[in-house]
C-alpha cells in the first residue's frame, strides 16, 4: 500500500487519497515540491524524503468514519499500487463508494471497481511525451482507446504548457480524443508553477484562446485557468 496523505472535502462529501510513487519523472511535476493537497496553503518546500506510508485496513477504517460518497485515488501514480484493486473493492464492498482513477494511463490494473477514470495524456507527440514524461506515450494511446471500449466512465485532461506542450499540441490531443468518440469531457489545465520552476502560467486568454481551438473537435471541453478560487473546504485528514 503507497497512501502517504489523506484530504476530503465535507461539502462534496469527497476523499483525496494520495499514493506515494510514480512511472512517469515528469519535468515539472508538483510532486517533486508539494507532496500534499495542494489547496492546503502550506506546501511549498516540504522535505520531499518517503513520508509515513498508511496501511489498507487502516484507511478504509480512517474513511469510515467519514461521510462520503466518492474516493478519488491520486498521485503520484495509483496504478503502480499492486494494492489498489483491493482497496477499490473494500470501498465498494464496505462503504459503497464511487471510485474515480486519476492515472497516465500508461499501466491499468484490474479495474472492476473502479466507476471513472480519468486519463492525463501528457503529449500526442510521441518526442514530446518522451521528453516530458521519460516514457513513450504509445501504452499510454492504446489503453485510452481500450478504457472507452471497455465501457467505463472515461475523461481526459492535459496540461497547456506555453512554448512547450502549447496549443498545437494540445489539439493535437483533442483531435485524438474525437477520433475514439467526440463526446468524451476534456479539460485543460492551465499550467501553475510549483515553488520553482522554468515554465509561465500561461495567460487566461491563452487558455480560452486553446479551448475554442479544441471544441472544434470535442463537445465538451472545460478548462482551469489556474486562479480559480475554492468553492468548498478541503482538510487534511492524515
Amino acid at each position: 500500500m503507497n497512501i502517504y496523505h489523506i484530504t476530503y472535502a465535507p461539502a462534496t462529501k469527497m476523499v483525496s487519497l494520495y499514493f506515494w510513487g510514480c512511472n512517469f519523472s515528469c519535468r515539472g511535476c508538483i510532486r517533486k515540491e508539494e507532496l500534499q493537497d495542494v489547496h492546503l496553503n502550506y506546501n511549498c518546500y516540504i522535505p520531499t524524503v518517503r513520508p509515513r506510508i498508511l496501511d489498507l485496513r487502516g484507511v478504509v477504517d480512517i474513511l469510515r468514519a467519514l461521510e462520503i460518497e466518492k474516493v478519488v485515488f491520486m498521485g503520484g501514480e495509483p496504478t503502480i499500487d499492486p494494492v489498489l484493486p483491493e482497496l477499490a473493492m473494500m470501498l465498494h464492498d464496505e462503504l459503497s463508494a464511487y471510485n474515480i482513477l486519476l492515472t497516465n494511463g500508461f499501466l491499468l490494473p484490474p479495474l472492476e471497481n473502479v466507476d471513472e477514470i480519468c486519463l492525463s495524456i501528457k503529449a500526442y507527440t510521441d518526442a514530446l511525451h518522451k521528453d516530458f514524461t521519460g516514457k513513450s506515450n504509445e501504452k499510454v494511446l492504446e489503453n485510452f482507446v481500450d478504457l472507452y471500449q471497455s465501457g467505463i466512465r472515461l475523461r481526459s485532461e492535459s496540461i497547456l504548457i506555453p512554448n512547450y506542450i502549447d496549443c498545437e499540441e494540445i489539439e493535437k490531443i483533442a483531435r485524438f480524443i474525437a477520433s475514439v468518440d467526440p463526446s468524451i469531457p476534456y479539460r485543460i489545465d492551465g499550467y501553475v508553477p510549483s515553488c520553482k520552476d522554468r515554465w509561465r502560467k500561461p495567460t487566461s486568454q491563452e487558455v480560452e484562446d486553446c479551448v475554442k481551438v479544441t471544441r472544434k473537435h470535442l463537445r465538451n471541453v472545460s478548462c482551469l485557468k489556474g486562479s480559480e478560487s475554492l468553492r468548498y473546504e478541503v482538510v487534511k485528514i492524515a
